[in-house]
């Protein structure tokens, strides 16, 4: 809710992995935030369907997650994560974040 208060993000939730995979295919996002954990495909799993799709292999992808150890973090980037952004995290600045990396790929 705190990206689609933006006007100039174009934002569109999913319910799992499953759906996202179909809708970054048909989409193809500049950026996909994932949370870790998820219904049914947890996102590292979604991440890595993503790369096997030669449509969707190149979209950064941002882990949002509670799981911010240092050891967690490098697991995600080693997955081809863009980075991570931490939970709980201030909704005014997410925005901002999202920013940050859409400008970094």
């Amino acid at each position: 809710m705190a990206l689609e208060l933006d006007a100039a993000l174009e934002v569109r939730t999913c319910a799992g992995g499953q759906e996202a995979l179909e809708v970054a295919r048909s989409w193809k996002p500049n950026l996909i935030l994932l949370d870790v954990m998820m219904p049914g495909m947890d996102g590292p799993m979604t991440l890595e369907e993503l790369r096997r799709d030669a449509i969707t292999q190149n979209i950064p992808v941002v882990f949002i997650t509670a799981r911010t150890q240092a050891r967690d973090v490098e697991r995600f980037l080693q997955l081809g994560a863009a980075g991570v952004i931490a939970k709980p995290f201030d909704p005014m600045a997410l925005a901002e974040d999202v920013r940050k990396y859409l400008q970094a790929s």
